[in-house]
Parts: structure tokens; C-alpha cells; sequence
């Protein structure tokens, strides 16, 4: 499948080496390929400068945004849930394109930890589905860090990840993806319709206090239900 990772930090990276290991055609995309390149600081989510991790991922492509929208059969949506909107515009306009959203709309305005800008009656993964009407919208991984979501046998025992949207063929195509991070068929847990997506982005501010109080990170969800 051809796959284009919009967005270059941690995220996008992890996603689109994974994505790549998998046997896929993945390019990731950036506003200006060049200056992303030069920029030599870290980003501000620890990201060390995209250079360094090119240097040993030459076989996935640093294209621009409208290039990455040209590429992919499959768009991820890995950009700062802020600029998420603007940058898949940049790479529109996904008629019958799977967009998999895997970001949150953290607003950083008041410092750490972030808000939401979005939340209760509306979410991100709808948001871009209302702009993008002929796109098939899938929310997904945006409950766990980047490490877990192309690695999850990094915990011991089962643990999940969830999927929602409208479109029933889409999902299954996510699904099959996460699969191939090594996501057990039985473990990804389908929510339902778009509106699922708040929950799954509310989620965020539980994510942050538990992160807090276990000093980690590398923690994530298990649903437990009754024996039948």
C-alpha cells in the first residue's frame, strides 16, 4: 500500500519506519522538506533533529505536503493536533483517502500540562472528517506514546488500542495495519461511529496524570470484562 505519514516528530518518525518495515511504500511529509532538514535544535517534544534519523531511514522520502497527499492510497495524520487541519489541506484533498488520525488537540497556550482545544461535544478525528466530507476518517493510537504504538509487546500481557469512524472497510484497513505493528487481532477494540473520538482524545488528561504519578510513560490501557 502506498502510505504517507504526515508530521516529523516522534510520531511520524516511529510510524513511518514501521510502516516501511512492514513492506509498505511510506513517504513522510513536511511543509518545506529543506528547512526541516537544516533545523538543528530539538523539537519541543524531545524529538532530536530530524537529520540524525534520515541519516538511517534513507529509504523513506522527505516530500513536501502536496507531494505526500499525491503518494498515499492511506494518510496519516501525525501533525500537532493544532495544525492538523492546515496541514492536510497542504496535502488534500483525500477524496475516498483513509486518513488515520492518531493525534490530539493539545492547546499549550497556558504552558504544561496542555488542555484540550477541542473536547465533550466535538473532537479532532470530527473535525477533520466535517472538512474533508470525502474522506474516510479513522481515529486510532492516539491513547499511548509513540514507542508503544509500533511496539506494543513491549508490555507484558494483553493491553489495547482502539479504532473509530464511519466507514466499516476503512477501520478493517486500519486494523490490518495495526496488525502489522503487532497489534493481536484481539486487542484492537472498535468504538464505533467518528463521535467516538472524544472519549478516545479525552482520555488525554487521565493519560497526563497517570504519566505523573507512575514517573513513565510506558503504561496503557487493559479492558477487563467478566467471564461469560
Amino acid at each position: 500500500m502506498k502510505i504517507s505519514v504526515l508530521g516529523t516528530g516522534n510520531v511520524g518518525r516511529f510510524l513511518a519506519a514501521k510502516i516501511a518495515h512492514a513492506g509498505h511504500a511510506v513517504v513522510v511529509g513536511t511543509r518545506d522538506p529543506g528547512r526541516t532538514l537544516a533545523r538543528a535544535d530539538t523539537s519541543p517534544t524531545g524529538a532530536p533533529p530530524l537529520a540524525d534519523w534520515h541519516a538511517g531511514h534513507r529509504n523513506i522520502p522527505l516530500v513536501t505536503l502536496a507531494e505526500a497527499g499525491g503518494h498515499g492510497e492511506l494518510i496519516v495524520n501525525a501533525t500537532a493536533g493544532a495544525g492538523s487541519l492546515a496541514a492536510l489541506h497542504a496535502a488534500g484533498p483525500h477524496d475516498g483517502k483513509i486518513i488515520m488520525d492518531v493525534a490530539n488537540p493539545l492547546d499549550f497556550s497556558a504552558g504544561f500540562p496542555p488542555s484540550l482545544s477541542v473536547c465533550n461535544t466535538d473532537s479532532l478525528a470530527e473535525q477533520i472528517q466535517r472538512e474533508f466530507p470525502a474522506a474516510r476518517v479513522v481515529k486510532t493510537l492516539n491513547t499511548m506514546n509513540h514507542v508503544l504504538m509500533t511496539d506494543p509487546g513491549r508490555l507484558p500481557g494483553p493491553h489495547n488500542v482502539f479504532v473509530a469512524g464511519e466507514d466499516a472497510a476503512a477501520k478493517a484497513t486500519v486494523s490490518g495495519l495495526l496488525q502489522q505493528f503487532g497489534w493481536p487481532e484481539q486487542d484492537i477494540l472498535d468504538l464505533g461511529g467518528i463521535a467516538s473520538a472524544r472519549g478516545m482524545e479525552m482520555y488525554l488528561p487521565l493519560w497526563l496524570d497517570l504519566m505523573r504519578s507512575l514517573g513513565s510513560w510506558d503504561f496503557n490501557i487493559r479492558i477487563v470484562r467478566p467471564e461469560p
